[in-house]
């Protein structure tokens, strides 16, 4: 596995429904060697930290061969950043994310937290209110990761994965769960279990005290 592309965002105005709104979500490659510590990359632009960034979603990873579905099924080239990720990832077709799992890059390490949730600045970024929908329907949400150890990540750089031992939810069990009207309270006590982000965690707790 490698890191195909690295990407950041300056501070980028859109207008939805008649306002401007500030959003991060326009990230392009850059090069050369990046610093990231436990809030990021030091460069990067997050606009909303009440549902991005911060310690727990301090990167976003989205795969490259998802970018191949996309594209196949939009009919045209999608380039790297168009979901907003900072790190388009090679070689994870057959990975499964898990909570828990733990990425290591030049001595650098990370641990996934959980599944990106789309908002409507994915649909003005991609000029496609329904690719909101999509998005979902698709679940190929990506991963949200933490900073363990920091440093330094380029693009080209490989990546080495180890996967938690323990039972903990995927990444796309939590995804799916995000959207269901009928959830299931095993998924979310595993989701609960593990090292998932607080703004996952919140939520799962209310829709689990809801269900009991």
């Amino acid at each position: 596995m490698k890191i195909l592309s690295v990407n950041l965002a300056s501070p980028t105005t859109i207008e939805f429904n008649g306002e401007q709104v500030s959003t991060g979500i326009f990230k392009r490659p850059v090069d050369g060697a990046i610093p990231v510590g436990e809030y990021g990359f030091q460069t990067d632009t997050i606009v909303d930290k009440s549902v991005h960034g911060g310690l727990d979603q301090a990167l976003y990873l989205y795969h490259k061969e998802d970018y191949d579905w996309w594209s196949e099924q939009l009919g045209k080239p999608v380039e790297y950043g168009a979901f907003g990720e900072n790190l388009t990832i090679e070689g994870s077709s057959e990975i499964d994310w898990v909570i828990g799992d733990r990425i290591f890059i030049n001595g650098i390490e990370l641990e996934i937290t959980g599944p990106r949730v789309p908002c409507f600045k994915l649909g003005v970024k991609m000029g496609d209110p329904s690719i909101v929908k999509q998005f979902v329907k698709a679940c190929r949400p990506g991963a949200y990761a933490r900073v363990i150890r920091g440093g330094e990540i380029k693009t080209g750089d490989g990546l080495i994965v180890q996967k938690t031992a323990e039972d903990y939810a995927s990444v796309k069990e939590v995804f799916t769960e995000w959207h269901s009207k009928d959830r299931d309270p095993a998924i979310l006590k595993k989701a609960l279990a593990s090292p998932i982000a607080i703004v996952h965690k919140i939520r799962i707790q209310a829709w689990l005290e809801a269900l009991s």
